[in-house]
């Protein structure tokens, strides 16, 4: 090893034979203070971020009387709302749209992945979501907590995580893995438009309590930050060059991060009014819990999706180009010793 070169900071030891030096420690995105190695940090915080969020949702939606209660009254506030009801009654198609919808943007994230061949990255994006929709079920089946029973007392599947949430979100931040750099926010940006209006109509159908997609949200948010993670450890991410942000993504990060503002700001400002209390539920308070939920929801999702973009600004998950291409074959003796020639 040269006087010049240091060990990798962190990982499994290797022999010097091996080719244990910095340059080895910087390419394979280890090397204490290298740019993987920030983006690999910044992931894992994200990504523990999100977990933590999680698991309060889980602790206040879930395991709290008072988290079930509003859930409960959310559920019902649908039925109180005119609008809801209306929308509903004159739209019965829109259930088959939805799974629909969910079939056609997995195939086109597919499409995109094989059209750009970037397959790891598309294998990489489909195991992600894969993962998480396998956590959501995982957690509906086995997490601890009381059950929810229906009207008629008949017991009631826990929905928590929303599954069909988790694939709508999932398949919008998988996008970010297969599109260009330069077209990542608005294919990312109109993906989360579009899983954030799936998960208004499950809470507004009555599929799924408000709870429920937001801990979707969460689950997608941490699963593809860790998945992003893991290719900043192995060195596949570089610089974004820096160029000014062109108009047509204002056409989507302006609306996105407004439906995120929006929707927490309003979502709080109306969860003091309709927390339930131990006795029976006011008139009006199913319905402000439903728009209370509804706020939330959309607000989490965006947010989720903002975040990651946010964090993924100035990274390039495209593998970069060769540094040279070797065009002809190169002769295995290229200077051939001539005995019959003399240097004089």
């Amino acid at each position: 090893m040269a006087p010049f070169d240091r060990p990798r900071a962190g990982g499994s030891p290797r022999s010097i034979a091996a080719g244990d030096t910095w340059w080895y420690a910087a390419v394979a995105g280890e090397a204490a203070g290298s740019f993987s190695a920030r983006i690999r940090i910044r992931m894992r915080r994200a990504c523990l971020a999100a977990v933590l969020l999680l698991t309060l949702a889980y602790a206040g939606l879930v395991l709290t009387a008072t988290g079930r209660r509003w859930g409960n009254a959310a559920v019902a506030g649908r039925l109180t709302d005119p609008a809801v009801a209306r929308f509903l009654r004159e739209h019965p198609s829109l259930q088959g749209l939805g799974t629909l919808s969910l079939a056609l943007a997995v195939l086109l994230l597919v499409a995109v992945g094989v059209l750009r061949k970037r397959y790891a990255h598309l294998g990489l994006a489909l195991g992600t979501t894969a993962a998480a929709l396998a956590a959501a079920e995982l957690l509906q089946r086995y997490a601890p907590g009381p059950r929810f029973v229906s009207a008629s007392g008949a017991p009631v599947e826990s929905g928590f995580p929303s599954s069909p949430a988790v694939l709508a979100l999932g398949t919008a931040l998988g996008l970010l893995l297969v599109v260009p750099h330069r077209l990542r926010t608005a294919a990312v940006g109109l993906g989360a438009l579009w899983a954030t209006a799936l998960g208004a109509y499950s809470v507004a159908s009555g599929h799924h309590r408000p709870g429920d997609v937001i801990a979707a949200d969460l689950l997608c948010l941490a699963a593809f930050a860790a998945a992003v993670a893991l290719l900043a450890r192995k060195g596949k991410v570089r610089p974004a060059p820096r160029r000014g942000l062109p108009r047509r993504r204002f056409l989507v990060t302006v609306p996105l991060a407004l439906l995120a503002i929006g929707g927490l700001a309003a979502g709080g400002y109306l969860l003091g009014d309709c927390l339930p209390g131990t006795g029976p539920l006011p008139a009006e308070l199913p319905r402000i819990a439903h728009r209370c939920g509804q706020a939330l929801a959309a607000g989490t999702g965006a947010a989720a999706a903002l975040a990651l973009l946010g964090l993924l600004r100035r990274v390039d998950l495209d593998p970069g180009p060769s540094p040279y291409r070797i065009s002809h074959p190169v002769p295995e003796d290229p200077f051939p010793e001539e005995p019959d020639h003399e240097i004089s």
